[in-house]
């Protein structure tokens, strides 16, 4: 997924900020406290309480890293942290990023990462409102972030509740809130003993490159400036564009070219989804994904479809459809374009993501194993009680908590009347969810730190979740449809953990370099869990009401939920044997096959699950971000990563906008179309004329989409702000 596809999709690079290149120094800040120092800078020699922290922009593999380790603010300070204004604000981003996420994983089957942005606003609107701490910021960010990640393990799996046996039952808010809750505590639980031996034994070696560069926000966030402006922009920008196109329908949404049965290149479809959020999602994640994306999608519209049309008889297709639950009436109101992906092509993807995941998470078996084993250790130095006392800085919510906590979970999952599987048979459903959550919350945690969250192979966890899941309800006799809803549950708690678990430790990496208080951290974690799963959940099925006619919009063009279906696709295929195994195993090959071609197999997969429109502005926004990096060099003189963008540059702040307002704002317009449908058409001024133009319309579209393109060349080539 990511993917968050299952993959968080803002990467970031231990690398110099654009703002400690260029931003001059700043004199000292309100509270009297020296302006902290970017790493381009001297550290002030007055004051031993603000030492740059080492290794923020990756550590030398020194393993006395930690020893010589100075937080900016140091272990015997006490500031404020976890005060009310810091809780009340980092829930509100929680609850707001939470719902834009779902929307967006909805959709596209990938998020993007809440922790920079955030923490942008959060030392915006402080500083409007009144003064704040470092530390506060960081609660803010902590508190915030965790909305976001709860929200992409929630809607990976949830909904594919929707397309099992039973599953529907089950997809009501009091469902959806206990798996979500119980999923993102245990994620913070099981890491909680994990922190000394990532965060802090392997400081120098295990970058967390998120945590590092938020810590670097927060820290020049200390000398004021103006770089939540861009953040900003790219918000109102993309509300505006909604507005005008989802609302009074100024310009099609979807713009694209079709040919129709009959032709010589029969059913092939290239059309394009043309909104802020998918330009700034490609924008984020850079050419080389957005490439593979789109290459996934061009192989299943322009290719598959086409092959498949050319040399399948009506009959057999409509014969396939019935045999996989379509009904004439669905058949009839479809394209054939429509009912070649649902009935062969999807499958195909299915088969491609679900390899690739294995594939991903077969690579990381070294890096599981030895997390894994350092974890027990760290487990058995504790028992022992040869662990050193803790100062302020080093303070974890007690492991006896930690085990008591998971202990009532496990046992609320297994008691619970409103969840799938009785008692005492859920027994085993809860001890399934212990050991594959600790052991892939390790896995995850470790992992994000290398190769940073953007990377973290969620999906692969998940689809070996419930493969492991399947199998130990095979041999104990749970077959059948009967039982699909109960793996599922393994699957998504355990999700849940493990998305939430990376992010965490990000979280736990960045209060590391700024000093902040853990246990305190913990409990902000604990905290955004609780109130941000309020809003996911009503935001989810919401959605699913928002599509007039409908009994479900998830599953369906609008919102196709891709990592979803996928997760009951494995399921059906294990439990129910109704998989058509044929073309899974084409997509098994292809996988392969991308991998082998040197593409990264997850992506492309993905892209090949998806619809090739909402691929293809990804991939505009991929050349965007391309361009931008070809005139920075040529702008700079320079070559290399010294002309690339940082996570803190113009464009990555204004795409960020872009991304959070066009999610919100078609989530709001979703709502209003599905809510209010009479006054939703009195406002729709253009839809009628706009489709009577033909193909001059879908020209004009995307010009307009075009003139969106190069506002944020303009945004991403002007000079840094300060913060």
């Amino acid at each position: 997924m990511p993917s968050r596809h299952s993959r968080k999709v803002h990467k970031t690079q231990p690398v110099q900020s654009p703002i400690a290149a260029e931003a001059p120094a700043q004199p000292a800040s309100k509270s009297g406290r020296p302006a902290p120092q970017t790493p381009a800078q001297s550290p002030p020699k007055s004051s031993a309480s603000h030492h740059p922290p080492a290794g923020l922009h990756g550590g030398d593999g020194d393993g006395d890293a930690a020893a010589h380790h100075q937080p900016f603010i140091a272990a015997h300070e006490e500031v404020a942290e976890l005060s009310w204004q810091a809780v009340i604000l980092g829930a509100l981003f929680g609850i707001l990023f939470g719902a834009s996420t779902v929307y967006l994983a909805l959709r596209a089957g990938l998020t993007i990462s809440a922790s920079i942005p955030i923490s942008v606003l959060s030392i915006a609107v402080f500083k409007k409102i009144g003064k704040s701490t470092i530390l506060e910021n960081n609660i803010v960010q902590t508190l915030g972030s965790a909305g976001e990640s709860i929200a992409a393990g929630v809607v990976f799996t949830v909904p594919a509740l929707l397309f099992l046996s039973g599953g529907d039952n089950y997809f009501r808010y009091g469902q959806i809130l206990t798996l979500a809750a119980v999923g993102g505590v245990l994620g913070i639980l099981f890491m909680i003993p994990l922190r000394r031996s990532l965060i802090v034994k392997e400081h120098g070696r295990l970058p967390y490159p998120e945590g590092t560069a938020c810590a670097e926000v927060l820290m020049v966030g200390e000398k004021g400036g103006s770089l939540a402006k861009r953040v900003f922009h790219g918000v109102f920008m993309a509300a505006g564009y909604w507005l005008l196109m989802g609302v009074f329908r100024l310009w099609r949404d979807t713009p694209g070219l079709r040919t129709g049965p009959k032709d010589i290149y029969p059913n092939a479809t290239l059309d394009c989804n043309i909104t802020p959020e998918y330009l700034g999602v490609g924008y984020i994640v850079g050419p080389r994904i957005a490439s593979e994306m789109v290459s996934g999608g061009v192989l299943s519209w322009l290719a598959l479809i086409p092959l498949i049309s050319l040399y399948l008889p009506e009959a057999q297709r409509v014969s396939d459809l019935h045999a996989l639950g379509y009904t004439d009436a669905w058949i009839a109101s479809h394209s054939v374009a429509e009912q070649i992906y649902r009935g062969y092509v999807r499958y195909v993807g299915a088969g491609a993501v679900a390899c690739a995941g294995v594939m991903t998470l077969l690579r990381t078996l070294p890096t599981i194993w030895a997390s894994f084993r350092d974890s027990l250790h760290e487990l058995a130095g504790r028992a022992r009680g040869t662990m050193p006392s803790t100062v302020r800085t080093e303070r974890d919510i007690p492991l006896p908590v930690v085990v008591i906590g998971t202990i009532v979970l496990g046992a609320l999952i297994a008691v619970l009347p409103n969840l799938p599987g009785t008692f005492p048979g859920s027994i085993v459903i809860s001890l399934l969810i212990v050991a594959f959550g600790f052991f892939f919350v390790t896995v995850a945690s470790r992992i994000v730190g290398i190769i940073g969250s953007s990377s973290n192979p969620i999906s692969g966890m998940t689809i070996a979740t419930l493969m492991g899941t399947c199998l130990v309800f095979i041999a104990i006799g749970w077959r059948g449809d009967a039982h699909q809803a109960a793996a599922l549950l393994v699957g998504s708690v355990v999700c849940i953990a493990s998305a939430n678990a990376g992010a965490t430790s990000q979280d736990l990496k960045t209060g590391y370099l700024v000093g902040a208080t853990p246990y305190k951290q913990q409990i902000g974690l604990i905290i955004g869990v609780l109130v941000s799963v309020l809003a996911i959940g009503g935001t989810l099925l919401l959605l699913d009401r928002s599509v007039p006619g409908l009994t479900h919009a998830i599953g369906s063009e609008r919102f196709p939920a891709p990592q979803a279906v996928l997760m009951s696709t494995m399921i059906k295929g294990q439990l129910s044997q109704q998989l058509p195994w044929g073309p899974v195993l084409v997509g098994v090959a292809l996988a392969f096959v991308a991998q082998l071609a040197g593409a990264n197999a997850l992506s492309w997969a993905v892209g090949a699950y998806l619809p090739l429109s909402t691929t293809s502005p990804i991939f505009v926004g991929g050349l965007v971000r391309w361009l931008v990096t070809r005139l920075r060099k040529k702008q700079r003189g320079r070559h290399g990563v010294a002309a690339a963008e940082s996570d803190i540059g113009p464009g990555m702040l204004y795409a960020t906008g872009l991304v959070a307002g066009g999610s919100l704002a078609g989530m709001l317009i979703a709502f209003l179309q599905g809510f209010a449908d009479p006054l939703a058409r009195r406002l729709d001024l253009g839809h009628e004329y706009w489709n009577s133009l033909g193909l001059r319309g879908d020209f004009i579209a995307f010009g307009v989409f075009t003139l969106l393109a190069v506002v944020l060349v303009r945004q991403a080539m002007s000079k840094v702000p300060r913060l």
